[in-house]
């Protein structure tokens, strides 16, 4: 039978198996943080990245641009209204002030307005089509289970949008139109986020 160790002993153990924290390690995690709160505070109040980034040494420099460059990558997404526009726009002016390489930068930003643009343009006609066409497909169904039901055609009056069937078949068919533009989206941050 084995012995019963107290919670201590076993934090201990697990400690000394992870060994000495190094000074990079430790770079990382004291000024990461620093840097995803620096990306928030230049999100909500538009201060100057470059003037705040300054401010660190060349070692806790490096950290904190990763902890910014994150921050506003995770901030571009589609623009589904007015103010995820904004923030993909601000997110994007940020990422160009952090970054070295503006020349690839921009490249990928092209490529990344150019799915903006089609997701603005033809993707809500698209949407607006598939919603309609999904709207009908359920009065039908309903009309269909009425009359089975009634042995009538009585072509009553409902209201599809309220059924809970047809709003998850909405959010369904949503995320697949979607999920296109994000997949290629997230292609773009990729290789954004190895841009120096």
């Amino acid at each position: 039978m084995g012995e019963i160790k107290s919670a201590a002993e076993i934090a201990r153990e697990k400690i000394e198996k992870i060994g000495e924290i190094t000074e990079e390690e430790r770079i990382k995690w004291k000024y990461a943080p620093e840097g995803e709160k620096l990306a928030a505070r230049y999100l909500k109040e538009n201060c100057n990245l470059t003037t705040e980034i300054a401010r660190f040494d060349d070692k806790a420099k490096v950290v904190v641009v990763k902890g910014i460059n994150d921050i506003l990558l995770r901030n571009i997404g589609l623009p589904r209204n007015e103010a995820s526009r904004i923030a993909t726009k601000k997110a994007m002016d940020g990422l160009k002030t952090i970054k070295n390489d503006k020349v690839a930068v921009e490249n990928v930003f092209s490529k990344i307005r150019q799915i903006l643009d089609h997701y603005t343009q033809q993707g809500e006609q698209q949407k607006k089509q598939a919603y309609e066409s999904l709207k009908k497909e359920f009065e039908e169904k309903i009309q269909q289970a009425l009359k089975q039901q009634t042995g009538v055609n009585a072509r009553m009056k409902i209201d599809v949008e309220k059924q809970p069937q047809f709003l998850e078949e909405w959010q369904r068919l949503q995320s697949r139109l979607e999920g296109q533009y994000i997949t290629l989206l997230d292609e773009y941050k990729q290789e954004l986020s190895a841009i120096n």
